[in-house]
C-alpha cells in the first residue's frame, strides 16, 4: 500500500435527472439527482466551463504576480494571470498563452503542465489546469483592458520569497497558493515532475469525457 502513489479515484453513478436552475451572466447552476449508495440524491452546484492559470517564471527564478479586485470576496488579491475555457473548441494550452497575452502582454516559448486542480468540488465542477510558462518575452502588442481588469498590478518576486507570503497567510487565492507550493517542489526536483503542455486532461468534467 506504500509503494501506491495516491490519487484520486474517477466515478460515475448514474444520474438520474439534470437541470439548470438559473442562467447567469458568467456561470449557471445545475441540480442533479444521482443514484449513489442505493439512494437518490440531489446536489446542486456551479456549472463551470473550466478555466486555465499561468506561471510564468522568468529566468531569475522571479514569478510573475497580478493583482486585480475580486468583488466576491471584496479584495484586491494576488493571483497568477488565469480565465475561463469559454471559447467552444479552444484548446487549454491555446487559451492560457491568450490569458498570458490578454493579462500580462507576455508571451512564452516554453511550456509544461504543473498542476490540474478542481477549487471546490462540494459545490462547482470547476477544474483548473496550471500550466508553466518559462522564456518569457514582451508580447509584440499591449492589449486593451477593461472593467476589473482595466488596473491590473503586475509584480516579478522571486519565487521563494513568494512562498513564504503563502507561509505568512498574506495571500490567499488557490490556484496561487498551489501553484508556488508545487512549482517550488517541481524546481527542487528538477522539474522532473512537469507534463508536457499538451497531455490529456482526463479530471476535467467536461474535456476529460470527450
Amino acid at each position: 500500500m506504500g509503494d501506491r502513489l495516491l490519487s484520486d479515484e474517477p466515478l460515475h453513478p448514474e444520474v438520474v435527472s439534470s437541470e439548470r436552475v438559473f442562467e447567469g451572466k458568467v456561470w449557471d447552476l445545475r441540480r442533479d439527482v444521482f443514484r449513489y449508495n442505493g439512494e437518490d440524491i440531489t446536489r446542486e452546484y456551479v456549472d463551470h466551463t473550466g478555466a486555465v492559470a499561468v506561471f510564468a517564471l522568468d529566468e531569475q527564478d522571479r514569478v510573475l504576480l497580478i493583482s486585480q479586485y475580486r468583488h466576491p470576496v471584496r479584495h484586491r488579491d494576488w493571483e497568477i494571470p488565469a480565465g475561463l475555457l469559454d471559447i467552444r473548441g479552444e484548446e487549454p494550452l491555446v487559451a492560457a498563452q491568450r490569458e498570458l497575452a490578454e493579462e500580462a502582454d507576455l508571451v512564452a516559448d516554453e511550456w509544461n503542465v504543473l498542476n490540474d486542480i478542481f477549487t471546490s468540488p462540494g459545490g462547482s465542477d470547476e477544474a483548473i489546469r496550471i500550466y508553466l510558462a518559462r522564456g518569457v518575452r514582451p508580447a509584440a502588442e499591449a492589449f486593451a483592458r477593461e472593467e476589473e481588469e482595466a488596473d491590473i498590478e503586475t509584480r516579478w518576486l522571486p519565487l521563494d520569497e513568494a512562498v513564504d507570503a503563502v507561509l505568512a497567510r498574506t495571500v490567499h487565492n488557490a490556484p496561487l497558493i498551489i501553484a508556488l507550493l508545487a512549482a517550488r517542489t517541481a524546481r527542487e526536483k528538477g522539474w522532473a515532475t512537469l507534463g508536457p503542455a499538451d497531455a490529456p486532461w482526463p479530471t476535467h468534467p467536461k474535456l476529460g469525457r470527450g
